[in-house]
């Protein structure tokens, strides 16, 4: 099977503009409102002029949210029936490699080392917060089969609880940012040693059908609490864009989180629409610590 080095370019979207007949993902590609590093940014854009992004998702989405809904109703009775977490992630490692695009798979690979170096920026930059982390690195798609799905889910609610309650517990009242600003964690320009992708005759469906396909059988394999708690890990982008806005001094760090109110979680059946937008608001707030660094690094040399 042919493996391909990501990111890689997409050729249309560098092809010269037609004014009478415009590209929407060349426009979005030359538009630079939004904060997301290059390479990304052109991995989801080739991903999302797929096939499958136009002709399957559309079918997909709303048979994926009823099925959700009628195994929510069966978790409610039987809260543990098929229970496996184990199952589900070496489900998903195989199906990811088999099925998805490449840019899809960089892409979920992606999602884990940037959102350990996202905690490990607040971690160190917030006064007081001395709390212990837990790093996911994975190289390559077997890597999930370790649990890392529940895994970066319960980061989340860790590193929330433990730093307000270490807060608490030395009577800081708010989150204050250190005088110097620790950028060392942050990988410049978002470069991660993640292994080529396959691109094999089956490795057709984009990122958004896939979590859209694999959210039912995420919910199938979870117990009904580890579900839950998955689903209300997506509203923490706000509580972690606020935590980012108030360490760098820049309101600009919650652009475009879209989540919306930790304490309103939408039904189960939006949950893969908005894992979508969790991923997007993770790339993002890298981004704009990326862009930081390298801002603090030139004013150090230029000073």
């Amino acid at each position: 099977m042919k493996k391909v080095t990501l990111p890689r370019t997409c050729p249309e979207l560098h092809a010269p503009h037609d004014p009478t007949d415009p590209d929407p993902w060349q426009t979005l590609w030359v538009d630079h409102s939004t904060p997301l590093t290059d390479g990304v940014k052109e991995a989801w854009l080739r991903d999302s002029r797929t096939a499958s992004r136009q002709f399957l998702l559309p079918f997909v989405r709303p048979l994926a949210r009823v099925l959700i809904v009628l195994l929510q109703a069966v978790k409610t009775v039987t809260p543990s029936w098929l229970a496996s977490s184990r199952v589900l992630h070496r489900f998903l490692a195989r199906a990811l490699a088999v099925f998805a695009t490449p840019e899809a798979n960089w892409l979920i690979l992606r999602h884990f080392w940037i959102g350990s170096e996202n905690l490990a920026f607040l971690q160190a930059n917030i006064k007081g917060a001395d709390i212990p982390l837990n790093p996911l690195m994975p190289r390559d798609l077997p890597d999930l089969r370790d649990d890392l799905f529940i895994q970066h889910d319960l980061n989340l609610f860790n590193f929330i609880t433990r730093l307000n309650l270490e807060l608490k517990e030395q009577g800081l009242q708010e989150i204050e940012p250190k005088e110097t600003l620790d950028f060392s964690m942050i990988s410049d320009g978002g470069h991660f040693p993640i292994a080529p992708q396959n691109e094999g005759l089956l490795n057709k469906i984009d990122l958004q059908t896939c979590i859209d396909l694999f959210t039912p059988i995420y919910q199938l394999f979870l117990s009904d609490r580890d579900f839950w708690r998955s689903v209300h890990s997506l509203q923490l982008d706000e509580t972690i864009g606020i935590y980012a806005a108030k360490v760098l001094g820049r309101p600009d760090a919650l652009i475009l989180v879209n989540n919306k109110h930790p304490m309103v979680v939408p039904a189960t059946w939006s949950a893969g629409y908005r894992l979508v937008l969790h991923g997007l608001s993770s790339e993002m707030l890298h981004a704009l610590l990326v862009e930081e660094k390298r801002k603090r690094a030139e004013a150090t040399v230029a000073g």
